[in-house]
């Protein structure tokens, strides 16, 4: 998994609330286990049309944000079903950062295994990274998950709490997999005693 340490980029507004995981990537496209791919159906509904065309209103369409890696949105993001294929097709995407006043808690916890930082913050700070955020490609916010600040385009530097262990797998770039092999040389050592005292097993 790619290290989160801090991040430069585009954010794009989403105001609306209760966007759920189906809204997110549609229960059509579960087809695969991989990681990769989905990208190009986050949102699929509100982003294009039946023949495949695209909707022009629709944020990530919009030439300003679809390079956008930090996404505003509204209350209790990722509702919905558990399916992990959410956090994939964000992160496919290239959305590295959710910013929110609230998240479903499975949601929550599968962006931090899938290298997404999901933030949240009280309504009054969520209002005014939205109105940043709606200025387009040259008001770029900047995440420092070191420090746990977000800086505006102006300047305005917002702090934010984040749980210290998950802050760490993020630091490091360390997913489920990762914190195993972390242990690697204690799991070796524990199966070569386990070996010689059960050899039969």
């Amino acid at each position: 998994m790619e290290k989160f340490e801090k991040l430069q980029g585009i954010a794009a507004p989403m105001p609306l609330v209760n966007i759920d995981t189906d809204m997110i990537i549609p229960k059509v496209f579960l087809k695969s286990i991989q990681r990769t791919g989905f990208g190009k159906n986050l949102f699929d509904e509100m982003r294009f049309n039946r023949d495949g065309t695209e909707i022009e209103d629709f944020v990530l369409n919009k030439p300003q944000y679809r390079n956008a890696e930090i996404l505003v949105a509204g209350d209790n993001f990722g509702c919905g079903s558990s399916r992990e294929h959410a956090p994939w097709a964000i992160a496919d995407f290239g959305i590295k950062c959710i910013i929110s006043t609230s998240f479903a808690d499975i949601f929550f916890n599968n962006s931090f295994k899938n290298g997404i930082l999901p933030i949240v913050l009280p309504q009054e700070q969520v209002d005014i990274l939205m109105a940043d955020a709606e200025k387009g490609e040259n008001a770029r916010m900047t995440v420092d998950l070191e420090a746990q600040e977000i800086t505006t385009s102006d300047g305005e530097v917002i702090k934010f709490e984040v749980d210290a262990f998950k802050k760490h797998c993020l630091l490091n770039g360390l997913d489920d997999i990762g914190l195993t092999m972390e242990k690697a040389d204690s799991i070796k050592s524990f199966e070569e005693q386990a070996a010689q005292a059960r050899p039969w097993v």
